[in-house]
């Protein structure tokens, strides 16, 4: 198993992306930077395409979104799962079909439903009965699921699961509240009642909640006669080496097809298409001690401070050969909590102006990330075939100051 990108190589101690140089990404567009990987992208997305050839692959755009990735989503023949109405116009923008969206959200506007059905989105998922009566007071013809919860606790982090009974997502289906919505859309006029959908979790390895889940929901959609499900996304990614081995595309699938029969399906993968696609690179700043500063830190990346989620780095510039001593990775803001990755080995030579490349970077990273210290965020490089492209330009303080008024 690699952590990083398919096309990464190393050459005297540097690394390789897409065919080109670390250090010369680093002098053409500067540090921090997310160096995303075209081709892995492009073949992560083809992966569940092949897995799942009878249904929907519908990307989950919380993951990571731009204009540029839309269009290769919309190239590639992928769908788009969209939660904002922020989301809903990166999808405008970036020439995705209307009819190709999905559009998701525990809380959505009147003026986002507005929007929504006015482009044509070709689903909007009720997560509410408020929201519900949001959109029937739209008075619109549009297609919609009921999003459901079906009490499953999946194996992650409790701030990304999102399927058992104590969550803010979804209707019930322990206490009726999924029946009532079944109802109260089938009672609606101009709402059609286009399937089923449920999402258990992020970050997840153990296909038993996959199989719970689809058994329920499959057991649910058959006693109401609805013959669509969309079982959301959920698979994780290995962020450093010896990590678990995750699920394949087409593993995830025949659990959900064993369990769901002949029923249409659609998924909803994220983090498993973009997460490994993308390195951070960083320049060292400072070292003190066991201490190693970089010029990002949890501005760029609030995954470790938030979830304690692990990640590791390499000398990325030249090749070392110091004996490696174990460091902390941390970022520049005045968090005593900024760490980027904690605990790691590394070439004990370490000194400012060298780069390190953090992996896994693709996916909760630039989406998450904040102007924490008004620091610009970084931008989106993406690299192909010995070609580079700013996809994500990088914000400037004039970008930060035109905010004030």
């Amino acid at each position: 198993m690699t952590i990083w990108p398919r096309t990464a190589t190393w050459t005297s101690g540097e690394l390789h992306l897409g065919g080109l140089s670390a250090t010369e990404l680093a002098q053409r567009h500067g540090t921090p930077a997310y160096l995303l990987d075209r081709a892995d992208f492009e073949a992560r997305c083809r992966a569940w395409l092949d897995a799942l050839p009878d249904g929907d692959v519908h990307y989950g755009g919380k993951a990571f979104l731009c204009p540029e990735v839309v269009r290769w989503l919309a190239d590639l023949g992928l769908s788009l799962d969209v939660c904002t109405g922020g989301e809903l116009a990166v999808a405008m923008a970036g020439g995705m079909p209307p009819e190709r969206v999905v559009f998701h959200g525990n809380n959505k506007s009147l003026d986002e439903l507005r929007r929504a059905v006015e482009w044509g989105v070709g689903c909007i998922v009720v997560d509410s009965f408020t929201e519900l009566e949001r959109l029937t007071s739209l008075g619109a013809r549009q297609r919609v699921m009921i999003r459901v919860t079906p009490g499953v606790d999946a194996a992650t982090h409790k701030a990304i699961a999102t399927g058992g009974e104590d969550s803010k997502f979804g209707f019930s289906l322990s206490n009726g509240d999924a029946l009532r919505a079944v109802r109260a859309v089938r009672d609606t006029p101009g709402l059609e009642l286009y399937g089923l959908h449920s999402h258990i979790g992020s970050q997840l390895f153990d296909t038993q909640g996959f199989a719970l889940a689809a058994r329920r929901m499959a057991d649910f959609a058959g006693s109401v006669g609805v013959t669509r499900l969309d079982l959301g996304g959920g698979l994780g990614v290995a962020y450093r080496p010896g990590d678990p081995e995750p699920p394949t595309p087409s593993d995830v699938v025949a659990v959900l097809r064993k369990e769901v029969g002949g029923l249409d399906l659609a998924v909803e993968p994220g983090r498993s298409i973009a997460g490994p696609t993308t390195v951070a690179l960083y320049r060292v700043g400072t070292v003190k001690g066991t201490y190693v500063s970089v010029d990002g830190g949890m501005s760029d990346n609030p995954r470790p401070a938030m979830y304690g989620s692990p990640y590791t780095a390499a000398l990325a510039s030249r090749a070392s050969d110091a004996p490696l001593e174990r460091v902390d990775v941390v970022g520049k803001h005045c968090e005593s909590g900024d760490y980027l990755v904690r605990d790691i080995p590394l070439p004990a030579d370490l000194r400012p102006g060298d780069l390190l490349a953090v992996p896994v970077s693709g996916a909760y990273q630039r989406s998450m990330a904040s102007n924490y210290n008004h620091v610009p965020r970084p931008p989106v490089i993406a690299v192909f075939e010995g070609t580079d492209r700013v996809i994500v330009r990088r914000e400037t303080e004039e970008d930060l100051l035109q905010l004030y008024v």
